[in-house]
């Protein structure tokens, strides 16, 4: 697909996204953000529930949402919530890359069991992900974006207990990078955003853990999700039709270079 140029549109009207972990933190923030671009909005997560209201929320200010239940550890269920969201609204032409946990541990203390676990939630899942919904784009010979979460964490670690965590984010911006080439020629764009500290649940556990840190910053502050939604628009939308292979660093001037 091409656009006449100059193309600064962030309007996805007729697109439809796969949001993973927008049960709550940035992947609810951008769930709501895609939808009100615009989008038709499919929901992946475990807690259904929340999803539920969720969805609601987004009908409701007269946009379109499903919600469906995702355990990402499982490659069976991530074909299928693909298969779903193409079920409800038609082929996924935008995938959000956004669940993931942190590992908070020192390396020599984790046990193999989770190990796997962060490995397969942070890096595993986005990889298959990724494949299954660009194999359906090749198949309908159709061009969509690949948004990859990915964090200021991949270029930096103070050693503070996250190595694991750093390791797969590091994973996650080479796996950008790599099937944006894979993909180049199909018109699939695959970009990611690597955020630094942001207000979220996952945050607040770090900050429940470690203390107020954010008094080493420049600013002095975490960042707020609503200072990602331009981002997330940009490299969804047509505005970013010759960008891919990126990948964004969004985080305050927080940490360093």
């Amino acid at each position: 697909m091409t656009y006449p140029l100059p193309n600064a549109s962030t309007d996805l009207s007729g697109q439809v996204a796969l949001v993973t972990g927008a049960s709550s933190g940035l992947g609810l923030r951008f769930a709501k953000v895609l939808a009100a671009a615009g989008a038709k909005v499919a929901l992946a997560a475990r807690r259904a529930d929340r999803l539920e209201a969720l969805a609601a929320e987004i009908r409701a200010a007269g946009g379109e949402a499903v919600a469906i239940s995702l355990d990402v550890t499982d490659a069976d269920q991530l074909v299928r919530a693909v298969a779903e969201a193409e079920a409800a609204f038609g082929l996924v032409t935008i995938l959000v890359n956004n669940a993931g946990i942190p590992d908070a541990q020192r390396a020599h203390k984790m046990s193999v069991d989770f190990i796997d676990k962060v490995i397969g939630i942070n890096l595993r899942a986005p990889y298959i992900l990724s494949c299954e919904v660009a194999r359906r784009l090749l198949a309908a010979k159709q061009p969509g974006r690949i948004i990859n979460i990915a964090s200021v964490a991949a270029y930096t670690y103070s050693g503070n207990g996250a190595a694991l965590y750093s390791v797969t984010k590091a994973g996650v911006v080479r796996m950008t990078e790599t099937l944006a080439i894979e993909w180049a020629a199909f018109g699939i764009n695959v970009n990611a955003i690597a955020p630094g500290a942001f207000a979220s649940e996952m945050m607040d556990g770090m900050l429940e853990r470690m203390g107020d840190f954010t008094g080493h910053f420049a600013r002095k502050r975490l960042g707020q999700p609503a200072q990602l939604d331009s981002t997330l628009l940009y490299l969804a939308s047509p505005a970013s039709d010759a960008v891919t292979g990126t990948i964004i660093k969004v985080d305050d001037g927080q940490g360093p270079r």
